[in-house]
């Protein structure tokens, strides 16, 4: 829970930081949302220029999308490939799977009878994924080793080709 009260307010800190500095107002669309600081940063890292050349983007990107558009816009940077937030740490809520800014019930647009349940909200980008690359991929080997691992089942696929299959396995999975 310390980092919705460190990372996130950090995060929006630095990017309106480097706005007012440079002279960009904040007010085009909320450029001091959590969700605008995170685009504005994600084209930033990704393109490898000054924040000021992604303003025009962020904007887009917000103004159109809302905070659903992260999710396009981060497998949009990755050729546009889906994203396994179970490996990849969500851009938005940092791999918490909920959503950082802790919207109300109404905001979400929960039914009535759970707006008094004191219940969670899931993350809009990466749909409260359990980010846990080391679980996962432990989990992922051990069903790989299981397809592999018996040769009664493959007794068609030589030895050396099984042995070279969970190398490779193994290799893609702890890259």
């Amino acid at each position: 829970m310390t980092r919705l009260f460190t990372e996130f307010p950090q995060r929006i800190a630095d990017v309106t930081n480097q706005l007012t500095t440079q002279g960009i107002p904040l007010t085009a669309v909320d450029r001091t949302t959590l969700a605008w600081c995170t685009a504005a940063q994600m084209l930033t890292d990704h393109h490898h220029t000054a924040i000021a050349q992604q303003v025009p983007a962020a904007d887009a990107l917000v103004r159109e999308l809302g905070v659903r558009g992260l999710t396009q816009l981060h497998s949009d940077l990755h050729h546009g490939a889906p994203i396994d937030y179970r490996f990849t740490r969500c851009p938005y809520c940092s791999g918490l799977g909920e959503d950082p800014t802790l919207p109300d019930c109404r905001q979400v647009g929960c039914p009535p009878q759970y707006e008094f349940a004191d219940h969670p909200h899931i993350c809009p980008v990466c749909r409260g994924e359990d980010y846990q690359p080391t679980w996962f991929a432990e989990k992922r080997i051990a069903q790989l080793d299981r397809l592999l691992g018996d040769p009664n089942k493959h007794h068609d696929l030589g030895n050396s080709l099984l042995s070279r299959l969970r190398i490779q396995a193994r290799q893609l999975m702890y890259r």
